[in-house]
């Protein structure tokens, strides 16, 4: 007989939110093993203290680590899109879990636009853009006016803004509380290695590439995340979403690191507090740079793609630098600033309007500024540009 399936059978059977054994004041998301690591055997808490089995999870990942108090805790979702959103979805719906006063602070690593910063860096998003969300044509069949295969949902070139939205285009999250975590990571002291120095140096020939080479190393960064299943690599796709970003988000958005999990994983604690399961207003992603999306001059992109990559020790290595930084800041300021919530000044949700308020990108809200569920909202089956916008 499986004890462990048996027994968390038997827990779901009997407990409820207020009994829920894994109600942390912090949860810690990591995609793999290594991201992982980095947070056991830490000097600052340890995770391995509680080890609690959820229904649903990953099958290589599928517990739930927390600190002996239930303060900390730490889930590994898998990489790519699919693992995120079932592994968020099997934890945000799960008996076993309360996480409706919980932040969440995705930590992982990421590719970076060698315009915005350098690897090693810790970067904070306010926007997560789904790049890959359009319509796609071989790059070796592409027409000749276009720039790129990739061009938006009913829309008819690169470029354009999108005539379909899915609602998964755009998530934001809370920049007040994004400035707080980007105050408090600022106090740690980076890693870096001389290799990482190396690399960086082969981008001092292009002047556009300034951030990509600076000579004091990682930094703190405010820039956004792209996601996409596909690990994408080279200037023309680099510039392509680079544009995406800008077009979905509404001219604002900072195209800088790229990831594969982000949206999805947002996705899912979307769904989770439009059933009040979860805050959305306390939520952090934190990605570190671990590679540039593309290579410095003299290099080829495959050279750059199949080739060593030296920011990636540095990047782990940071998250846990300045991801614990901020987990601490919660944790003792939980009673002066955090257990009542961070207000957000700024719209958070995705690109429909779903937690209520109004966003300047995507279609604007489709609840007419309510939460979608709400008395005499209609949620139509496809938004179409052309009921909001002149494309």
């Amino acid at each position: 007989m499986n004890w462990v399936l048996l027994g968390s059978l038997l827990s779901c059977l009997f407990l409820d939110a207020s009994s829920a054994l894994i109600a942390p004041k912090v949860m810690i998301l990591s995609m793999f093993t290594s991201e992982a690591n980095v947070w056991y055997g830490i000097p600052e808490f340890n995770l391995m203290e509680q080890n609690i089995t959820v229904l649903g999870l990953s099958p290589r990942f599928p517990q739930v680590h927390c600190t002996g108090d239930g303060v900390v805790c730490q889930l590994t979702l898998g990489e790519g899109e699919i693992n995120a959103a079932s592994s968020i979805a099997a934890l945000v719906f799960s008996p076993l879990t309360d996480l409706t006063s919980t932040y969440i602070l995705i930590a992982g690593i990421a590719g970076v636009n060698p315009k915005v910063a350098t690897i090693g860096s810790v970067t904070f998003a306010r926007y997560a853009v789904q790049v890959a969300l359009q319509m796609e044509i071989d790059a070796r069949e592409i027409p000749e006016n276009f720039s790129t295969g990739y061009f938006p949902q009913d829309s008819s070139g690169p470029g354009q803004f999108p005539g379909t939205f899915y609602g998964t285009e755009v998530f934001e999250v809370n920049d007040a509380l994004r400035q707080l975590a980007f105050n408090a990571a600022q106090t740690a002291q980076l890693n870096d290695t001389e290799a990482a120095i190396q690399l960086r140096a082969q981008y001092a020939e292009s002047p556009i590439f300034a951030p990509a080479n600076n000579v004091s190393g990682p930094s703190v960064t405010l820039c956004d995340t792209a996601t996409s299943d596909n690990f994408w690599d080279g200037t023309l796709l680099g510039e392509t979403f680079e544009n995406t970003t800008k077009v979905f988000t509404n001219q604002t958005g900072v195209y800088c690191t790229t990831q594969q999990e982000d949206n999805a994983t947002l996705g899912a604690l979307l769904r989770g507090a439009m059933s009040g399961l979860v805050d959305f207003s306390r939520i952090i992603v934190m990605r570190t740079t671990s590679d540039f999306d593309r290579p410095g001059p003299g290099e080829t992109v495959l050279q750059q793609v199949l080739g060593p990559s030296p920011g990636h020790i540095p990047a782990e290595v940071n998250l846990h630098l300045a991801g614990v930084e901020v987990v601490d800041m919660i944790v003792k300021g939980w009673s002066a600033t955090f257990e009542n919530g961070v207000p957000p000044t700024n719209y958070i949700g995705d690109v429909f309007g779903s937690l209520g308020g109004n966003p300047d990108f995507g279609p604007g809200s489709i609840f007419g500024g309510k939460p979608a569920g709400d008395e005499g909202t209609v949620s139509p089956p496809n938004i179409l540009a052309s009921s909001y916008f002149t494309v």
